[in-house]
């Protein structure tokens, strides 16, 4: 037996929620391109979890669902409020997930009915979480969110209190449709691994969150936008990419374990960086960004990643860089559920062996003897 590190080309699931064959992303067969151009989140999330885009009444359906969850339980505000206000997002985010199951009386209800309403109030919740934390750090009271706007309107509206400009809100909400899903990600295999052993869909959600969280997944994001703030100007690029490559340090936003011709999902994100740019009359941060994917390109030969430009779009829409890595967080857990439900309705426990390579034929010693 012989391991593959990383499980790299492994086939550990089937699944019918999204693939990527030949550099083709699609949830449940419709290209990513497609919905990035049509579809809402709020669609992209009835897609994931039926198999088929809503009719009217089907959207209408899911968004009074969704509009009925967003508010949080009086307890876990108040957690939300005692959390140091230093503390990173994610951490934040994972641990009043994990409360949240201590709320809700059908948490260990594994119906598949219960474990739908569930699946309703983690997407509803995530943004209101999300929104709460990064207001009472700043010694801000929480903003109610509506009942009936949407996904991306409410998180914005949550966020600065505000209501946000049509253009923002749209931005948002196609930057949700793109991460929505990407097949058997570590975060995803990391819920579907949790809820393989029956545990509860909120343990599941907990574990994709501390994956999510790392700087090789979702955390890739935050360190692009931090490469941008280092670099500072078009004219420290090139040194400082050649720096970096001559030193064999990573650069943010680049290459694919799966997409070895560009991520599909980078050239949307690419333009709505561009129209932000324009419409908030900076362009920086936009220029910088397409200067680096030209050299990066031309001395790498590799191309940009969904983490790339979304740094750039995130900043246009006043988001502080912290909170990146939770709203990929608030896209990605409407696939998280997605693949947990498929999990919990054909399961098996996930349990691979390991190669073991550590020394053999060894024998206690008696510790007066050590």
């Amino acid at each position: 037996m012989s391991a593959t590190k990383g499980l790299e080309g492994i086939v550990a699931v089937s699944s019918a929620v999204s693939s990527i064959v030949d550099g083709v992303l699609t949830y449940r067969g419709i290209d990513i391109d497609e919905l990035a151009e049509h579809a809402t989140f709020e669609e992209t999330v009835y897609l994931l979890w039926y198999g088929d885009l809503p009719t009217r009444s089907e959207l209408d359906r899911l968004l009074g669902e969704l509009g009925r969850e967003y508010a949080l339980p009086a307890g876990l505000l108040e957690l939300i409020r005692r959390f140091p206000a230093d503390a990173n997002p994610m951490a934040a985010l994972r641990t009043a997930v994990s409360a949240l199951a201590l709320h809700d009386p059908e948490a260990n209800d594994m119906s598949a009915e219960a474990n739908r309403r569930k699946a309703v109030r983690l997407v509803a919740k995530l943004p209101t979480i999300v929104a709460a934390f990064a207001r009472t750090r700043q010694g801000l009271e929480p903003v109610a969110p509506k009942p009936d706007a949407t996904v991306a309107h409410n998180f914005l509206y949550m966020l600065t209190g505000r209501e946000p400009e049509p253009v923002a809100v749209r931005a948002l909400d196609k930057a949700l449709v793109l991460h929505a899903d990407h097949e058997l990600n570590a975060s995803t295999f990391a819920a579907r691994v949790t809820v393989a052993t029956l545990s509860d869909i909120y343990s599941g959600v907990t574990s994709a969150i501390g994956a999510l969280k790392g700087p090789l997944h979702g955390g890739a994001n935050e360190g692009v936008m931090e490469m941008l703030e280092e670099i500072g100007s078009e004219e420290n690029i090139e040194p400082y990419i050649r720096g970096k490559l001559e030193r064999k340090e990573k650069i943010m936003g680049f290459g694919h374990r799966v997409y070895k011709n560009g991520d599909p999902r980078a050239k949307h994100l690419q333009k709505m960086s561009r129209e932000l740019g324009e419409r908030t009359g900076n362009l920086k941060w936009y220029d910088m960004s397409v200067k680096i994917e030209r050299l990066v390109y031309e001395l790498k030969g590799l191309k940009p990643n969904v983490d790339f430009y979304s740094a750039s779009v995130y900043t246009s829409l006043g988001i502080p860089r912290d909170l990146f890595t939770p709203i990929f967080a608030i896209s990605r857990v409407s696939g998280w559920t997605a693949h947990i439900l498929e999990q919990y309705a054909d399961n098996r426990l996930i349990r691979p062996r390991a190669e073991y390579v550590g020394p053999t034929g060894r024998r206690y010693v008696p510790i007066e003897q050590r």
